[in-house]
C-alpha cells in the first residue's frame, strides 16, 4: 500500500485509472460488432474475422492523431469532438481503398489523469466508432507526470479493415473524362491547426468564447467541429455496386497532395472552386490570417471533405445515394489528360 501511495505522490493514480474501468466497459458495450470476443481489460484485445464473406480478404490498418487542435479543445473546455476526430481521421483513410472498418483501439496521453475530460474524450470516440460502424476493441491510457502540463494531454487512433483484394480500390483505372464528386466537410476538421492557432490565439488574440457575426455563432464552436465520418456514405456505394475508381481523404496537404496519392501518371485532376460555397471559417482564415489562395487549398480542406473519382455514366446515381444518406456533394471538375510535367491537381 505504502508503495501505491508513493506512486500516486509521484503523479500516478493507480486506484483512479481503476475505477474508470468500469465506465470504460460501459462505452465499449455501447459499440458492439459481430466478431470482437474479448472483454476490457485483458492485454490484447481479441477480434474474430469472419471469411465467409471474402474469397481473398486483405487487412488494412491506419494511424492518426489529431494535432494542435487538442491546444484549442483544452482552452475551450470541450473534448468531446476530439474523440470523434480521432476515430474520424483512421476510419476515412480506410475506406478510400475500398476496406470496411473492423474495430477502433485509441491511446490517450495525460500528464495527470482528468477523469471529466477522459470520459468526455471516450464518449466522443464511441461516438465516433457507432458512427463508423467499427468495435471499440481497446486501447492504453497513459498518465505522465511532467509529460504534459495540468490539463493537457495527446491522443492517437488505430483502426483495422478488410477488403477483397479484387475490390481494392487503388486509382488504377481512372481515365480522362471520369468526374471528381466532393463530399462536404464539417468546418476545418482535424488539419491546418498549428496555422489556426497563430491566426486565432497570437495574431487577432481571439477569445474562443467569442460570437463572430460573419461566422454565424461562437469562434470555439465552430473551430471545434468534429471531423465528418463518411463511412456509412462509402460503404453502401460499394455494397451497390457503384463504380467508384479512387477516393481521396482530404486533410493535411489539402486536394493537392491528398489527390495526387490516387492518381495514375498521364492524367491530372481540375477542379473548378466555384463549383461548391467555401465555408465561412475558411474565409475568415485567409482575410484575417493573409493566407494566400494556393495555401487555403494545399493547408485545409475549404469545405471538402471527400472526394470520389466515377465514371461520367455514375455520376447521376452516386450523387442520388449520397443526398438520400444526408451527404451534401458537389460536382467539383474533371480528370484531363495531363501535359507533360504538369502537376497532377490544379485548381482553376
Amino acid at each position: 500500500m505504502e508503495s501505491r501511495s508513493r506512486y500516486a505522490e509521484a503523479g500516478v493514480d493507480i486506484d483512479k485509472a481503476n475505477r474508470l474501468v468500469e465506465e470504460i466497459k460501459r462505452l465499449v458495450k455501447s459499440t458492439p460488432r459481430q466478431g470482437v470476443i474479448s472483454d476490457i481489460g485483458g492485454f490484447s484485445g481479441l477480434f474474430a474475422l469472419d471469411l465467409s464473406s471474402y474469397r481473398t480478404p486483405v487487412l488494412c490498418a491506419t494511424t492518426d492523431g489529431v494535432g494542435t487542435k487538442i491546444k484549442l479543445a483544452v482552452l475551450y473546455g470541450k473534448h468531446r469532438g476530439i474523440g470523434i476526430d480521432l476515430v474520424a481521421m483512421c476510419v476515412n483513410d480506410l475506406i478510400v481503398c475500398g476496406a470496411q472498418p473492423l474495430f477502433f483501439l485509441d491511446y490517450l496521453a495525460f500528464g495527470r489523469l482528468e477523469e471529466e475530460i477522459y470520459l468526455e474524450l471516450l464518449s466522443g470516440i464511441a461516438e465516433g466508432c457507432r458512427e463508423a460502424d467499427c468495435a471499440l476493441l481497446g486501447g492504453e491510457t497513459a498518465e505522465m507526470p511532467g509529460m504534459y502540463p495540468p490539463g493537457e494531454y495527446d491522443g492517437a487512433g488505430f483502426a483495422v479493415g478488410v477488403v477483397d483484394r479484387d475490390r481494392i480500390i487503388d486509382g488504377s483505372e481512372v481515365s480522362v473524362g471520369d468526374v471528381l464528386l466532393g463530399l462536404a466537410s464539417n468546418g476545418l476538421h482535424a488539419n491546418g491547426f498549428s496555422l489556426v492557432r497563430k491566426i486565432i490565439l497570437e495574431e487577432l488574440a481571439l477569445d474562443l468564447e467569442k460570437e463572430i457575426p460573419e461566422l454565424g455563432g461562437v469562434l470555439g464552436e465552430e473551430l471545434l467541429r468534429p471531423t465528418r465520418i463518411y463511412v456509412k456514405a462509402v460503404l453502401n456505394l460499394l455494397h451497390r455496386g457503384a463504380p467508384l475508381k479512387a477516393m481521396a481523404h482530404i486533410t493535411g496537404g489539402g486536394f493537392y497532395d491528398n489527390l495526387s496519392r490516387v492518381l495514375p501518371r498521364g492524367v491530372r485532376a481540375v477542379i473548378e472552386k466555384s463549383s461548391w460555397k467555401r465555408p465561412p471559417i475558411f474565409d475568415f482564415l485567409k482575410e484575417h490570417g493573409r493566407v494566400s489562395e494556393e495555401e487555403m487549398y494545399r493547408v485545409f480542406n475549404c469545405g471538402i471533405g471527400f472526394v470520389l473519382v466515377v465514371p461520367e455514366e455514375g455520376v447521376e446515381e452516386v450523387e442520388a445515394v449520397c443526398r438520400g444518406l444526408g451527404e451534401k456533394i458537389y460536382r467539383l471538375g474533371v480528370v484531363e489528360a495531363a501535359p507533360e510535367d504538369s502537376p497532377k491537381v490544379v485548381l482553376v
